[in-house]
């Protein structure tokens, strides 16, 4: 209902689709930052009433006019990227990037692509949709290109991590750094995300992998990921940049992944690049108005500083893939699912495990 306060739960209305969305049935929702980050204000593009979450896994319920890509009963993972495919969209045509604008100015509305909300609440007033998805709801409506229709062979309690941060930290590394063999790696922030860059770059072959977090319980899931190297900040007496370039490496790692959201630790990704081609990519969402640092020098000798958005995946298309490499054994993903929980009701539970400081992933079952 706003920010700072817990979530209520309550009965309401989702209407029909409308031309070109779909009505899903969630089966299971996992809790991501993202959602706690408009949950405490943080996000400028925050509105309320809303309807949060945007990792999950769903039956299609039912279609609106114009709909042909998927059908009721089809399993869907929704997808705050969206994908519209259409020839005209330079961006979904373009092999560099995954970032489709089709629907972009009315999501960032809590609003569908026409304009209107498909929530009420017991009152009759509008509800806002959140990124797209709004899945912390027994049912919700989304666009039909925001859907990835995915093997129904796969369990949706699991799968439905695939809708943000596991996608969004193996991409970064196999699409937006692409990331070779025997490459150096540092990873700041060991949450889920965190966690996958460390498995992405596992599977693409880097020999030196440093994991860095604040809280050393974190240390142990990391290297049975792939870590050859854990370190706590807290246990240096030199800023982390530096003892990375310079005590651990001669000049510093390959390639460097924030995934905190923390503006400072961005910059020291980027410090300890290697001089001359290492490069740095800002996966963690910095709070409204914060603003990135560093000296030019740092750019002028050769390291590079890149974004990612949902690791690059282009959703429809690329998410079913990963849904399959997952089902054949080579991408495993329960490791990241640590809480589960039964019942819409139960979400507020999540997001206090979520705050606990243990958690990768919170599944709500619905």
């Amino acid at each position: 209902r706003g920010p700072k306060v817990p979530m209520v739960e309550e009965e309401i209305t989702v209407m029909p689709p409308q031309a070109g969305e779909v009505r899903v049935k969630v089966i299971a929702n996992a809790l991501c930052h993202t959602d706690i980050y408009t949950l405490d204000g943080h996000d400028p593009e925050g509105l309320f009433p809303c309807i949060l979450g945007h990792e999950a896994g769903c039956i299609v319920e039912s279609v609106g006019e114009g709909v042909t890509s998927v059908k009721p009963g089809d399993h869907v993972i929704p997808c705050y990227t969206p994908q519209c495919c259409e020839t005209a969209c330079v961006f979904c045509q373009s092999p560099k990037t995954n970032l489709c604008p089709k629907i972009r100015s009315t999501q960032g509305q809590g609003v569908m692509p026409d304009g209107t909300v498909r929530f009420k609440d017991e009152d009759g007033k509008d509800i806002f949709h959140f990124m797209g998805c709004s899945t912390m709801s027994e049912y919700t409506v989304i666009a039909e290109i925001s859907c990835a229709k995915i093997n129904p062979k796969a369990s949706l309690d699991k799968v439905c991590l695939f809708g943000c941060g596991v996608s969004t930290g193996l991409g970064a590394v196999w699409n937006t750094c692409k990331v070779e063999a025997n490459s150096t790696v540092a990873v700041f922030g060991l949450g889920a995300v965190g966690l996958a860059v460390i498995q992405g770059a596992k599977i693409a072959g880097a020999i030196k992998i440093i994991a860095v977090d604040v809280n050393p319980k974190k240390f142990e899931m990391a290297k049975k990921l792939g870590a050859t190297d854990c370190i706590n900040p807290k246990d240096i007496d030199k800023p982390i940049q530096q003892f990375i370039a310079g005590t651990m490496t001669p000049w510093g790692v390959d390639y460097s992944f924030d995934c905190t959201g923390n503006t400072e630790v961005m910059r020291a990704a980027l410090e300890c690049c290697h001089r001359g081609w290492g490069t740095s990519c800002v996966i963690g969402v910095a709070a409204s108005g914060h603003e990135i640092s560093t000296r030019p020098f740092q750019l002028v000798t050769g390291r590079v500083w890149k974004g990612t958005a949902f690791g690059g995946f282009k959703s429809r298309s690329q998410v079913p893939i990963l849904v399959e490499r997952s089902l054949q054994g080579d991408l495993p993903i329960d490791h990241f699912i640590t809480h589960t929980f039964k019942g819409v009701g139960k979400t507020n539970e999540a997001v206090e495990a979520l705050h606990s400081g243990e958690c990768l992933r919170a599944v709500v079952e619905y």
